[in-house]
């Protein structure tokens, strides 16, 4: 194979520098350094070595501490910290213009930050860029493809790029692009080039995932199958940091996330932990053989109840607190007699998130009188597919260190 894929630059601009490593893709993750190590006045001991490597298979997949990017008086990123954990899977949220891809970019010395420490699987990007980039892979907005060469010929160079042992065709296979392996790149839809993207970052088993808006052109089909291939990446131990503005897509792998507001972190925790945090409280909608005024009376004037609304036969009460409440409201209707049925929704992540980068910031439960969507109809948080499984339910890799 005559010519690699192309370089993605910060600028978005495909390019192909013979000589220098400035690849950008998902198959590439290496700044134009010229070597992977940085210059010492002597050599490391056997016993140091092993020290470090001991270090960096116990640190945590990515420690971002103190990270700034300025552009001028600009703060793009302003002092963030964040740490993913191996295994788990790290949404990051916030509206377009926010940071995240700045703190990628940053983050992975594309370009170079302001100030701060990164580590990445406990090694330094800037000084240690080639064992980062077999360790790690990327599926970042706007990636790059030759529009002559086919779905196989990029997932190759990748895997002679990573010196990986990968089979192109099972990793094509994997994406579900078996049966295009063999077309030329300029002859995929932009959802199909985005699935071979998908399969350049999975070349070398990172111990790391990177993707920035990896929905991107996805249509259902392709949006679960990257949903699946998440879980089982992390299943088998992987840690993937997830950019996204699909809020459902994050909310249905996520075990934690994080969110970015005019390049700070505002929030970050389990969506449990936001939804408790945030007292988005829950919506119990019981089904009933009439609205009795004095019913709705008492609902109101119980504790824990932040809202009550009546419609047909269904009563809608907002909760806040634990199940005591819902418990307490069920009893109440009980008592009253009209009792038929009942079911319970939570706040969605994008309940979540858009009290939290409301403009003026967040409004709590306190200072809105309903917790329905715009249609009338109660907000679920139920995972797109019903799959609840989080980080601690997944098994980890046997010894959190390279699999590449």
């Amino acid at each position: 194979m005559s010519t690699p894929p192309p370089d993605r630059r910060s600028d978005g601009d495909p390019t192909d520098d013979g000589d220098r490593d400035t690849t950008r893709d998902a198959g590439d993750t290496t700044r134009a350094t010229g070597d992977d190590t940085a210059g010492s006045a002597a050599a490391p001991t056997a016993e140091s070595a092993d020290a470090a490597t001991t270090e960096a298979a116990d640190a945590p997949a990515l420690e971002i501490d103190g990270l700034t990017q300025r552009y001028g008086d600009l703060a793009a990123v302003e002092d963030l910290s964040i740490t993913v954990e191996r295994g788990e899977v790290y949404g990051f949220l916030g509206p377009n213009g926010a940071g995240k891809s700045t703190t990628i970019n940053a983050a992975l010395q594309f370009v170079s930050p302001t100030a701060g420490d990164v580590r990445v699987l406990g090694l330094d990007p800037a000084t240690e860029p080639v064992a980062v980039r077999r360790r790690v892979g990327l599926l970042l907005e706007g990636f790059g493809a030759y529009p002559r060469l086919t779905g196989r010929e990029h997932v190759e160079h990748a895997t002679e790029t990573k010196d990986a042992a990968d089979d192109p065709d099972e990793l094509l296979a994997r994406v579900g692009l078996r049966d295009a392996a063999d077309r030329p790149a300029g002859d995929y839809s932009k959802g199909m080039r985005q699935r071979m993207a998908l399969a350049v970052a999975l070349v070398g088993d990172p111990e790391l995932l990177v993707f920035d808006e990896p929905s991107t052109g996805l249509d259902p089909n392709g949006a679960r199958t990257l949903r699946e291939i998440v879980r089982e990446e992390a299943r088998d131990g992987t840690a993937v940091f997830f950019s996204s503005h699909i809020l459902d897509q994050v909310e249905a792998v996520a075990d934690r996330v994080g969110i970015l507001a005019d390049g700070e972190l505002i929030a970050e925790g389990s969506l449990a932990d936001l939804r408790e945090r945030f007292d988005t409280g829950t919506e119990l909608t019981v089904t009933v053989t009439g609205t009795p005024d004095a019913l709705l009376r008492r609902l109101r004037r119980q504790e824990g109840v932040a809202a009550v609304r009546a419609r047909d036969d269904r009563i809608r009460v907002r909760c806040r607190g634990d199940g005591e409440t819902k418990l307490a409201v069920l009893e109440t209707v009980a008592d009253a007699g009209v009792y038929r049925d009942f079911t319970v929704d939570r706040a969605s992540l994008d309940d979540v998130f858009s009290r939290y980068t409301a403009e003026g910031g967040p409004v709590t439960a306190d200072g809105t009188d309903d917790a329905v969507s715009s249609a009338g109809d109660p907000v679920s948080s139920a995972r797109a597919d019903g799959d609840d499984e989080t980080a601690a339910q997944r098994k980890p890799a046997a010894d959190g260190g390279d699999r590449a």
